[in-house]
């Protein structure tokens, strides 16, 4: 059988895995917007780890390193550019609500010419996460030649960050008295730019992992409660 399927590469599976059900959930009907960023989460998670639990096999094959490199940026790519983008499509549909909190209701955004407009935000935000992952690889593969320590720094946004960006906004749902979505397309467009900018941003090592990971975790708690999923 091909491929690699030792416990190395079994969370970047799962990325994928929680992934690919966060999309189909989003383009289901009517679309469940929540619910993919539950899955999104999901998938941030399972990106803070990845990378730490394949290092702890000492001795990995060079095959079995490019392997993960190779379906990392692949999870990467449909967890952090394909989802997010699901997610804003199901919020066109859907614009989500609580039914006790009067909201601005934004009904134009499924009309044209708007509705183009934001399907080419999608778009365009799935480009620059794909522009931004195939350069990434490049440069690092040079770097690893050139450079024995550890990256430090990251040039552009990391793609990953969108695993912490859009849930937060969703969470807005419920606090602020109108519809997200306008903001959270607006945000699209914003992160797709600072994918491919060249601002630098620094590596976060494990107590930086750990707190992203406690913000994700209070964000999934905050979204499950005020949802009414616990009540």
């Amino acid at each position: 059988m091909l491929g690699f399927y030792d416990y190395t590469v079994w969370l970047t599976y799962l990325s994928l895995i929680s992934a690919g059900t966060g999309i189909i959930v989003c383009l289901n009907g009517s679309g469940h917007p929540f619910l993919g960023v539950f899955f999104l989460l999901i998938c941030g998670l399972c990106d803070a780890f990845d990378g730490r639990v394949a290092r702890t096999k000492k001795n990995r094959t060079q095959m079995e390193k490019n392997f993960g490199i190779q379906i990392d940026s692949l999870a990467d790519m449909v967890a952090f550019g394909v989802l997010p983008a699901c997610i804003g499509n199901a919020m066109i549909r859907v614009l989500p609500s609580l039914p006790e909190i009067t909201r601005m209701r934004t009904q134009k955004m499924t009309e044209f010419p708007y509705y183009v407009i934001c399907v080419m935000i999608l778009i365009f935000y799935m480009l620059m996460a794909l522009i931004r992952l195939a350069y990434f690889n490049v440069t690092e593969e040079e770097r690893q030649t050139q450079e024995t320590e550890g990256r430090k720094y990251y040039e552009g946004l990391p793609v990953t960050s969108s695993a912490l960006i859009f849930p937060l906004i969703l969470t807005m749902q419920y606090i602020l008295p109108m519809d997200v979505t306008p903001a959270y397309f607006l945000m699209l467009i914003a992160v797709g730019c600072a994918f491919v900018s060249k601002i630098k941003v620094p590596k976060p090592g494990l107590r930086g992992i750990l707190t992203m990971v406690a913000v994700g975790c209070l964000d999934f708690l905050l979204l499950v409660w005020r949802s009414g999923i616990l009540r």
